[in-house]
């Protein structure tokens, strides 16, 4: 059998970006398991979360020109599969509400988030500091133990958890602004 060539992130991008299908299918099993897992944490139908992550990578394959290298690879794809996740329960809503902040973490009245389309919530998140957005999304979305944050962002787990704290807290007061704002206006 022979050896497959290993590639670097620039050549797997650039060979992608080509149309060279040997490096579109060593970018999907690179990444492929970590996708699956995450959307598997949203769908207990192992044929729906294949199916999604496909999707998914269709959107990184389509939009793999528009990485700049500025930030994580393995993010960047995290963030395309998760909004084809989102797409497929936007248009299944009956099946579940997967975005949530902790009950206790609720805010006061607990329509907002019910009221808020996933874009939103994404628009609120993308607002957080860099430091916390990053903590709360790697812990809240794609499902991280702080001991795993605290290792890939080089920080302690006092520090993840400080920033999850902190992210959690700011979006309480996005999301209770956006309800004032929407709801009291006018």
């Amino acid at each position: 059998m022979a050896e497959q060539k290993t590639y670097t992130e620039k050549e797997l991008v650039e060979g992608c970006i080509r149309n060279d299908r040997r490096c579109q299918e060593a970018l999907y099993r690179k990444h492929f398991d970590t996708m699956y897992r995450m959307v598997c944490r949203y769908s207990d139908d192992r044929d729906l979360a294949l199916e999604i992550v496909n999707n998914g990578f269709l959107r990184v394959f389509k939009k793999l020109d528009t990485f700049t290298f500025s930030g994580s690879l393995e993010g960047w794809i995290r963030r395309l599969v998760f909004h084809a996740l989102s797409d497929h329960f936007r248009r299944q809503p009956k099946q579940v509400h997967f975005l949530d902040i902790e009950d206790r973490d609720a805010p006061q009245n607990g329509n907002v988030l019910n009221d808020l389309y996933f874009e939103d919530i994404v628009k609120l998140v993308d607002m957080l500091p860099n430091s916390s957005r990053e903590v709360f999304w790697m812990y809240a979305i794609e499902g991280y133990a702080h001991a795993e944050i605290a290792k890939r962002l080089n920080i302690s787990e006092g520090t993840s958890k400080w920033h999850l704290s902190m992210a959690r807290q700011k979006l309480r007061e996005l999301l209770q602004f956006h309800y004032n704002v929407n709801y009291h206006a006018g």
